[in-house]
């Protein structure tokens, strides 16, 4: 069988694998190195999506802080990486997926906005890497998502115009990188929107199973 798209780009935190629960670990843990109170994974779900900066910047600005964070961000850096493999998660039809597409001679890659230094590790713990042939991360570019460089980069490495690749993600950032990529998108309804209204987009589809995108 065929796929109408020959690339397709995915998000990975939110998308393809939870890893909410480790972030906001790392991210309590430097919050305590402060002498800072933690905060709920729930709230940290709603700063996940631009960056590591952008995700501590938020945390100290809600906490009143005005730590430099340059001060700040080696050590996040370090809870991070040893966060990086405590609790994540597939999601559900993840695998099955990747390997379908794959079959049908579908080009994967990964557009993401986590350091890409974070990616290989976790691609490698649940047996993912083999799947994509190219893996940007937030600081593979000069620009990251919401911007729509990334994934026109991704697309013109394999030949294939933006408008015939699709983006697959979860979030408000990876809805406007695709937008202003060009791109068509699908999005997942179990990530972290960061309030994308996931109803009222232009969207190829909008998701509960990853599976789902092989019937299109």
């Amino acid at each position: 069988m065929s796929y109408p798209y020959p690339l397709v780009v995915f998000d990975l935190d939110g998308t393809l694998v939870d890893s909410a629960a480790d972030i906001a670990e790392a991210l309590n843990r430097t919050l305590q190195d402060w002498q800072l109170p933690r905060v709920p994974e729930a709230t940290v779900l709603t700063w996940i999506g631009d960056g590591v900066r952008r995700l501590v910047e938020q945390a100290f600005d809600a906490a009143g802080s005005a730590i430099d964070l340059d001060r700040v961000m080696p050590g996040f850096m370090q809870h991070y990486q040893a966060c990086l493999l405590r609790s994540p998660q597939l999601f559900e039809g993840v695998a099955e997926t990747l390997a379908a597409l794959r079959e049908r001679q579908v080009i994967l890659a990964i557009c993401t906005n986590k350091p890409s230094a974070l990616v290989a590790p976790l691609l490698q713990h649940f047996g993912l890497q083999e799947h994509f042939a190219l893996v940007l991360g937030g600081d593979s570019l000069p620009e990251r998502k919401p911007s729509g460089a990334p994934l026109r980069h991704i697309a013109a490495q394999f030949g294939v115009a933006a408008e015939a690749a699709l983006m697959v993600g979860d979030s408000i950032t990876d809805y406007r990188a695709a937008v202003e990529a060009g791109m068509p998108v699908a999005l997942v309804r179990y990530g972290y929107p960061r309030g994308l209204d996931l109803d009222n987009v232009e969207a190829v589809a909008v998701v509960d199973d990853l599976r789902e995108l092989l019937a299109l």
